[in-house]
C-alpha cells in the first residue's frame, strides 16, 4: 500500500490502528500519544507529523505473534510516506530506530528504561550502536529530530492517556504534504 493522499493514511489507521504490537496500547493510541507529546513539547509541525506517523510501517505488517526478525518498519514507513511528505517529516521516521540504538550506546540508563517490547525489538535491530556507529549517526541529516522523536516514542505507551483524535491532525498533515 503506497499512500497517495492523506485519506489513505487515515484508512490505514482505521483498518490496522487497533492492533496491539507488543505494548499495552494500540498502534493508533501509540501514534496519537507520540504526536501529542511532540505538540506539548513545542515541536515543529514536521516533527509532530513524524511522531504521529513514525510507526506507519507497522500498520502494514500482519497482526499476530511476536516478531523473530527485524521488519525494517522505519524504512518501509518512511519510503511509503516519502511520496507525500518532505524529508523533514520522513527523515526522523527513517532514523527513529537508529536513534534508539544511538541512545542505548551513549546515554547511561537509557537501555534499562526501555519497555520489554522495545528491548526485544532492539535485539532484532542490531542492539546498541558501537562508538563508531554512534559518532556516524549524529552526522546524519535529521538525527537530532529522530532523537527527539525517539523520546516521544518511548513515552507514548500509557494506557488510557487522553489525546486529540486522528482527525485533529488532518489539516496539519495537509499543510505538510507535497
Amino acid at each position: 500500500m503506497k499512500p497517495a493522499c492523506i485519506d489513505d493514511i487515515l484508512e490505514a489507521f482505521e483498518l490496522r490502528g487497533g492492533q496491539i504490537y507488543g505494548e499495552d496500547v494500540t498502534q493508533r493510541q501509540h501514534a496519537l500519544q507520540a504526536a501529542n507529546l511532540a505538540a506539548e513539547d513545542g515541536a515543529a509541525e514536521s516533527l509532530i507529523a513524524a511522531a504521529l506517523l513514525h510507526d506507519f510501517g507497522h500498520l502494514l505488517e500482519p497482526e499476530g505473534e511476536r516478531p523473530t526478525r527485524d521488519s525494517g518498519h522505519e524504512a518501509v514507513g518512511a519510503a511509503l510516506l516519502n511520496r507525500l511528505f518532505k524529508p523533514e517529516v520522513t527523515g526522523p521516521i527513517a532514523l527513529h530506530v537508529a536513534a534508539k540504538r544511538y541512545l542505548c550506546a551513549i546515554e547511561p540508563g537509557y537501555l534499562a528504561d526501555l519497555s520489554a517490547a522495545s528491548c526485544h525489538s532492539l535485539a532484532l535491530q542490531g542492539g546498541p550502536f558501537s562508538k563508531t556507529e554512534a559518532a556516524r549517526f549524529v552526522t546524519r541529516p535529521h538525527s537530532a529530530a529522530a532523537i527527539r522523536l525517539r523520546r516521544y516514542d518511548d513515552l507514548a505507551k500509557v494506557v488510557g492517556a487522553p489525546t486529540p483524535d486522528l482527525a485533529s491532525y488532518v489539516a496539519m498533515l495537509s499543510r505538510l504534504s507535497r
